[in-house]
């Protein structure tokens, strides 16, 4: 088990080692292993790969991402500007089906609403969105309306869970509620919890997943 120390050191040294950011403009605070974020960074993309940083690292049981986006002022956009540069985005994106989503800007905050059929469209919609210029903030709202239901949901993520070789899946249990998807017990590392969950939302008819899985170290 890592002490708050030794946490803070090796997000610190990730943060250093991942030339995508600016970690000099980051700050790291540890308490019982719930780690908080913050500084300024020059775009949302550089504080969301903060975020995903810290949460790989084994120990890590929560992340507050306090991180404010600063945006210098040769990139300062438009509302409008920004706008049109999201729909473009989605546009480009084999991955999201663009003619489903609606995109609203208030002063470089993204809020993206619609509905698609998977849960990887609606993140791959914020992935296209989150590194623009000029962007402070994603909000995602998309839904994800199945396109099939299944009566089997709990034993295809079961079976999924124990072909993952990284993963402890005999201390997880798996209920589902029609579209519903629980998921309890407890796992090693934030990043087996969110393979776990990843898992879940790859069953067809899922709409909904609640992760109620704990990170004991």
């Amino acid at each position: 088990m890592k002490s708050d120390k030794e946490l803070q050191h090796d997000i610190m040294e990730d943060l250093r080692w991942d030339p995508s950011i600016d970690a000099s403009k980051i700050g790291v605070a540890v308490t019982n292993g719930v780690i908080t974020l913050t500084g300024g960074v020059p775009s949302y993309f550089q504080k969301q790969t903060a975020e995903r940083i810290a949460k790989r690292v084994a120990g890590v049981r929560a992340v507050a991402n306090d991180i404010e986006v600063q945006l210098p002022s040769a990139v300062q956009k438009t509302d409008g500007g920004i706008a049109t540069t999201a729909v473009n985005a989605l546009t480009w994106s084999a991955s999201v089906p663009d003619e489903s989503i609606k995109v609203s800007v208030t002063k470089g905050w993204v809020t993206l609403e619609g509905n698609v059929e998977w849960n990887y469209q609606r993140e791959a919609a914020e992935r296209a969105v989150e590194g623009l210029i000029g962007v402070k903030g994603v909000t995602n709202r998309i839904g994800v309306s199945p396109h099939i239901k299944s009566r089997e949901v709990k034993s295809e993520i079961k079976a999924a869970l124990h072909r993952y070789a990284e993963l402890e899946s005999r201390n997880i249990e798996v209920d589902a509620l029609d579209s519903t998807v629980t998921l309890r017990g407890s796992v090693r590392s934030w990043a087996e919890r969110k393979e776990a969950e990843n898992a879940a939302w790859m069953a067809p008819g899922v709409t909904q997943v609640k992760n109620e899985i704990v990170v004991t170290v």
